[in-house]
């Protein structure tokens, strides 16, 4: 069944009540594939890791879990989803465990090289353009570090079709694949390819300069 515009933009960019009710959703709906990224990345127990688009900040919790001496520090554009991320995590944000930033992709607020590993769930077909986002991601992770990416392309057919396409951009997998290479990172795709029927997981390395 086609989703409604007016929902998809609030997976998009959460607001008011209804954002709040997306947030449940997404956070049910989407968990299985948050854990696939993080697994594939072998968190060590010191890292800093990023999670970009991280709406409801679900996957902060296991993100620092992981990571116990490190940190988890989610970015969102969303203020709302920001701020039911900082709820949902109250008590690793105090601790200095957790943090949560309202930023796009494109535009991080962190120095470069300062992440260990990031992850990114469904959140691409949001983006005006995926080489300056992946070029942002680079830039703010360690060489070697490791991204993993989940999403669903033109592969995913019934996808393409339940979600309205002025609001989703869903790209063919080997646009993903370029746009990363451009980008600074190596893809092996013999090894880092997971082709799902819901949806791919890649694991790009960033590359050393």
């Amino acid at each position: 069944m086609r989703r409604p515009r007016f929902i998809a933009k609030q997976a998009r960019h959460a607001k008011g009540p209804l954002g709040r009710l997306i947030a449940f959703i997404m956070a049910r709906e989407t968990w299985a594939e948050n854990l696939r990224a993080i697994d594939a990345l072998e968190i060590r127990p010191t890292d800093h890791i990023l999670d970009i688009g991280c709406g409801h900040g679900r996957a902060l919790g296991a993100l620092a879990a992981r990571a116990p001496r490190g940190c988890a520090v989610g970015a969102d554009p969303s203020d709302l989803m920001a701020h039911i991320a900082v709820e949902r995590n109250r008590a690793l944000v105090k601790s200095g465990r957790a943090k949560v930033v309202v930023a796009t992709a494109s535009d991080l607020p962190f120095a470069d090289a300062t992440f260990d590993g990031a992850v990114c769930v469904h959140v691409l077909y949001f983006w005006k353009d995926l080489q300056s986002s992946f070029r942002e991601m680079a830039r703010v992770l360690k060489p070697g570090a490791k991204f993993a990416l989940v999403f669903r392309s033109t592969q995913h057919a019934a996808a393409v079709r339940s979600f309205p396409s002025e609001v989703y951009r869903f790209p063919e997998f080997r646009e993903v694949e370029a746009a990363l290479a451009d980008a600074g990172f190596f893809v092996a795709p013999a090894e880092n390819e997971e082709h799902g029927a819901n949806a791919h997981l890649l694991v790009a390395t960033r590359r050393h300069e």
